[in-house]
């Protein structure tokens, strides 16, 4: 399978770096907008304001119309989670059969608990699912600073495939048929980075931190097992790797959704995707039998069930234990 022309769904921010990734690995691509403000913005000064700073790649051919989408070899749908089944939904009539379409978000379907391939599986039932997620900030990634990420697809030779139509010297995608594996590393890792913030807030000390990355990343990877992951997925980029970066940094939505709630500052308006993933998380892991004690926390103080302090005393006073 050759691709040379692919169309990226979403013209945020994350959307707007996989464009350029993908024409400076040489593709032609198609960045299709929701907004015409953006597409008019783009067309007058080459930068999308979502973005800003940083020009789009001359190859990148920006649209709003979905009929673009229909003749291109592969799909990026670099929306958020919530929002992924609906724009599948859009593209239903535009995407032929057998074409990859990749998801681009880290979450879980509120309602549905279904992970993103989950979703393209059941909307466009013709297309070949794949994910992409790991350590990956959209800034870093469109102005060509070194990244890694990984990209699952159930064949593995479509995931290598995928894989060289993106990659190039400062974008490495490791290729994985462990889609699963994929998925929960990228949803749980933004709920555990809304932990991290929160204990930033509330300045509890570089320690305490360490303590959270590492508690959280074994509540990751139980459930991770529970769900068939492999061992080295959950280890990997889009697991442990994803993790280290999205709990260390403000750049992270998440990580600064915590760093607000730590502080009493309360959560903005527009929330990220770990705010919407925590509950089903929460819900996923009660079926599976599995303890996440600190997501549980973070969905308690997001639902308002529980204060930050409430959050804080209950994670403390867990009973003694041996580590694993």
């Amino acid at each position: 399978m050759t691709i040379d022309h692919i169309a990226v769904v979403g013209a945020g921010a994350w959307g707007t770096a996989l464009a350029n990734i993908a024409a400076r690995a040489g593709r032609t691509v198609t960045l299709w907008a929701r907004d015409p403000a953006t597409i008019a913005a783009i067309a007058a000064s080459g930068e999308n304001p979502r973005l800003p700073g940083i020009r789009l790649d001359a190859r990148i051919a920006t649209t709003g119309a979905l009929e673009d989408v229909a003749h291109t070899d592969a799909v990026l749908l670099a929306v958020p989670a919530q929002a992924l089944r609906v724009a599948a939904t859009a593209l239903a009539p535009q995407v032929r059969a057998n074409t990859p379409v990749v998801a681009c978000a880290k979450g879980i379907e509120r309602g549905t608990r279904k992970f993103m391939t989950e979703v393209i599986a059941e909307v466009l039932p013709d297309a070949r699912p794949a994910i992409l997620s790991g350590p990956s900030f959209a800034s870093d990634v469109a102005r060509g600073l070194p990244t890694a990420v990984t990209l699952a697809c159930a064949d593995d030779a479509l995931a290598a495939t995928l894989a060289r139509a993106l990659g190039s010297q400062t974008f490495r995608p490791y290729h994985s048929t462990d889609v699963r594996g994929v998925e929960i590393g990228g949803a749980a890792k933004n709920v555990l980075a809304i932990a991290a913030g929160i204990v930033q807030g509330r300045r509890l000390g570089a320690s305490a931190t360490a303590a959270l990355i590492t508690r959280g990343f074994a509540e990751l990877a139980r459930l991770g097992r529970a769900l068939g992951a492999r061992p080295e997925t959950l280890t990997g980029l889009s697991g442990l790797g994803d993790l280290i970066l999205t709990c260390s940094s403000p750049q992270s939505r998440n990580f600064s959704l915590g760093i607000a709630l730590g502080e009493g500052r309360g959560a903005p308006q527009t929330l990220a995707e770990g705010a919407f993933t925590a509950g089903v998380l929460t819900e996923i892991a009660t079926e599976q039998n599995v303890e996440m004690p600190i997501a549980t926390a973070v969905a308690a103080v997001l639902d308002g069930k529980l204060s930050v302090d409430g959050a804080i005393d209950s994670l403390l006073t867990r009973p003694f234990k041996a580590e694993g």
